[in-house]
């Protein structure tokens, strides 16, 4: 580690309420100094960064990725995994307890966020809310939060039992983290394999409907304002990667009612409907699974209005063998870690206006809140040197082969990107250059 002297560039840190240029000092790890250009042509500094023309921000953070390990490390590990991160412009990143076996004990806790797994950015991980993830008991909370549990999540099998959700959002209320809910009614999807609508009925397969989504956030919501006012506890709803008109519609209701809830959309949510299946291409097979158009841009009315409180990827990769199956038998989930911010500059900035700051607040101050990580998702004097370098204007196409991650199921290769990141560095050391 090395001190970093970051010159001439767009500081945008929407913590510190900051958009102006600025240069960046960097030292033992931690922001040293913010000042004007010029100000700090006295510091010392072995690394200076010219970073004119680029936008320097607080390092981005992911709060849902699966990165694999332990047990499927021919998909993914922690090591590719966030090197993959590293190149999209993450700092953080949260761990999904979809685990073999399911992250749901200290030990496995303890195990994941080692050193010796070769993490190259700062690593996170929600354990399991329930032992295996069989939605039947909670976890030792307690225990599983002094180890550094950020938060608690079934992922991708939602909490279904009405009593068992209750007391997992009590526990966590008692440990001051969130429950993150896949919200998906598994009762009603049951041999699903994409979004119920005139694609699904062309291509001669069962459709997901929103009420799957709808009806576990409105349960969820509803147990949030029962025990607010029957127990006098102030649970956390993180609601994970929503899809659909309908259940933002009731997350905006919850959140004008004062509950704590927060939610995540993921960019390809954002960025393309179920058409992008085609003839069954297996890399647009995700869950929750691309929706019509009209959710898509109800998705991205809430991204503008503010109700949606971050973006995440759902980073999830898979082995060629494993997506090259029918339709119905691949697994869902695509790749995205390198692709999110492209994306969502794409999209969002150039596509609807969307201005940088609202971006980075996404992608990095709000993530940051929501897992509570303290001194990151900003680059205010004193916390975390956590960077993120990117050039706002440069236009490129992504290339799966390319890509850090051991998989490459993405529907994006090739796909056009606004953005490119030129450098990342986390706590004080440079983990990406841009090629």
């Amino acid at each position: 580690m090395s001190d970093i002297l970051i010159l001439n560039g767009r500081v945008v840190d929407p913590a510190s309420g900051l958009d102006a240029e600025r240069d960046v000092l960097l030292r033992d790890g931690r922001v040293a100094a913010v000042e004007a250009p010029g100000g700090l042509n006295g510091a010392q500094a072995k690394e200076k960064i010219d970073a004119a023309g680029m936008v320097v921000a607080p390092g981005l953070i992911d709060v849902h990725v699966h990165l694999r390990e332990p047990g499927q490390t021919y998909k993914e590990s922690i090591k590719t995994g966030t090197a993959a991160a590293a190149a999209g412009g993450f700092t953080s990143v949260v761990a999904m307890p979809n685990t073999v076996p399911v992250n749901d004990s200290v030990a496995g806790l303890e195990w994941m966020l080692d050193e010796a797994r070769g993490a190259c950015v700062k690593l996170f991980a929600m354990p399991a809310a329930t032992f295996g993830s069989n939605g039947e008991e909670i976890t030792d909370f307690h225990a599983l939060h002094r180890a550094g549990a950020v938060g608690f999540t079934d992922d991708g099998k939602p909490v279904l039992e009405t009593r068992v959700m209750r007391t997992a959002l009590v526990a966590a209320a008692s440990v001051g983290v969130p429950i993150s809910q896949h919200a998906e009614d598994t009762r009603l999807t049951g041999g699903c394999s994409m979004n119920a609508g005139p694609v699904a009925f062309r291509l001669g397969l069962r459709g997901m409907t929103i009420e799957a989504e709808a009806k576990i956030v409105e349960r969820d919501i509803r147990l949030l304002r029962e025990i607010e006012r029957y127990e006098g506890l102030r649970p956390h709803l993180h609601v994970q990667h929503v899809s659909t008109a309908k259940a933002m519609e009731l997350i905006r209701a919850a959140k004008n009612e004062g509950l704590h809830v927060t939610c995540e959309v993921a960019p390809h949510h954002f960025s393309l409907t179920d058409e992008a299946i085609g003839d069954y291409d297996t890399n647009a097979k995700m869950n929750p699974p691309l929706r019509a158009e009209a959710d898509r841009m109800a998705v991205i009315a809430a991204l503008l209005d503010g109700t949606v409180d971050c973006i995440a990827t759902d980073h999830a990769p898979h082995a060629r063998f494993e997506k090259e199956q029918e339709f119905e038998r691949a697994p869902n989930g695509i790749t995205g870690l390198e692709t999110a911010l492209g994306l969502a500059l794409r999209v969002l900035h150039k596509g609807h206006g969307m201005k940088i700051s609202r971006v980075m607040e996404l992608m990095s101050a709000n993530p940051a809140g929501i897992i509570a990580a303290a001194e990151r998702g900003t680059l205010a004097a004193g916390s975390f040197a956590d960077v993120v370098i990117f050039d706002p204007a440069a236009e490129w196409s992504f290339e799966a082969k390319r890509s850090r991650s051991k998989s490459k199921n993405t529907p994006f290769d090739g796909a056009a990107m606004l953005g490119r990141v030129a450098a990342t560095i986390c706590e004080g050391r440079v983990v990406y250059r841009g090629e």
